[in-house]
């Protein structure tokens, strides 16, 4: 959207009549609006409360220093002084011009009195402080304006004046605003749902909780399945040992069967050593471990349940008739509470399974 930049030229106002024209036709062909109360007599209460109005509604200021001090304000500085410090005070960009040889100027120009003289260097100083260019004559000037201002609008943009038929009627604007709280509703939903499981969950089995997992597997005595002989029996895992066995893989999405097949080697590295106690087991080779279809399903549906996985919704060949699931938000945090590595003597912190 084009905007136009509003700026406020603030210097005494009798000796810079050439300066402040070479600045106002700088910043009109910066398509900037110039702004200067300097040019009515700032004399009262009233006129210096429009004054501050006026910086107020501008995005830039810009203060001029040469040889005079200006007319004195109540608080005992000049109105271009007290200009500069409610700019400053409010946190308007300021840039400053100050002449680099006030001493070359006509008398006519500078200050007659010693004591004008001494707040006018004072000013000067002060200016000088912030950001600062010196000139030397009115074409100077104006070059340094166009060059400092480009510089600071690019740094330090501004709020800018629009044409008003670019700007969104009041209906536009509710709509936009409403939208806005709506995004931000979502947003919130959407982190809550990562920090907490569904409601409604708090009945299920989870995390500690035990399951019994019935399998089947092979005891051979040699290493292969063909002379060995096929057994079932159960084994027991909490709710968290065997979402942390499935959840890496659905990082992204894991098919059914690649989660079968993790939960195959759970069931492996849970069963093995107390078969291997058996006596009837312990000097054959057991192998093909695989975990009961309806037992399967049943971890399949409550894990689903406690919100911590949920149906891939990716985009595939029509002849890939696979069926992908992939972590929620929430299973991604459960995830990386279970599998994440803890310093050294650091208790792990609950899985908050728990809506």
């Amino acid at each position: 959207m084009d905007k136009r930049y509003q700026v406020f030229i603030s210097s005494t106002y009798a000796d810079l009549q050439e300066e402040r024209q070479e600045v106002i036709q700088a910043l009109l062909e910066l398509d900037c609006i110039p702004a200067g109360m300097e040019l009515f007599p700032a004399a009262s209460e009233d006129q210096w409360t429009l004054i501050k109005k006026v910086i107020d509604d501008c995005d830039y200021y810009m203060v001029i220093v040469a040889g005079r001090y200006g007319s004195m304000g109540p608080d005992g500085f000049s109105y271009t002084e007290m200009e500069y410090r409610y700019a400053l005070d409010t946190g308007k960009p300021i840039i400053g011009f100050v002449h680099r040889n006030p001493g070359d100027l006509a008398a006519s120009r500078c200050e007659p009195s010693d004591e004008g003289k001494a707040k006018l260097s004072t000013f000067r100083d002060f200016v000088q402080k912030k950001m600062c260019r010196f000139w030397e004559s009115p074409v100077d000037l104006g070059s340094q304006v166009s060059r400092s201002l480009v510089k600071l609008i690019k740094s330090s943009p501004g709020i800018g004046w629009v044409r008003g038929n670019l700007v969104p009627d009041e209906s536009t604007m509710e709509e936009i605003l409403s939208l806005r709280r709506r995004i931000e509703e979502l947003q919130q939903d959407l982190l809550a749902a990562s920090i907490h499981g569904p409601e409604g969950t708090r009945g299920f089995a989870q995390g500690a909780d035990v399951f019994e997992i019935n399998y089947s597997f092979v005891a051979s005595p040699s290493a292969y399945a063909h002379d060995g002989k096929g057994y079932r029996a159960i084994v027991e895992a909490e709710w968290d040992e065997i979402f942390s066995a499935v959840s890496p893989l659905m990082i992204d999405e894991a098919t059914e069967n690649e989660m079968a097949k993790s939960l195959n080697r759970l069931i492996s590295d849970l069963a093995s050593s107390d078969l291997q106690s058996n006596k009837g087991f312990k000097d054959l080779g057991l192998m093909n471990f695989r975990i009961d279809g309806d037992d399967f399903q049943t971890i399949k549906i409550q894990l689903r349940a406690l919100g911590l996985i949920t149906k891939s919704t990716k985009s595939r060949s029509v002849k890939d008739t696979a069926t992908y699931w992939t972590l929620t938000p929430y299973g991604d945090t459960v995830m990386t509470r279970l599998r994440a590595i803890q310093r050294p003597n650091t208790p792990r912190e609950g899985t908050g399974m728990v809506a």
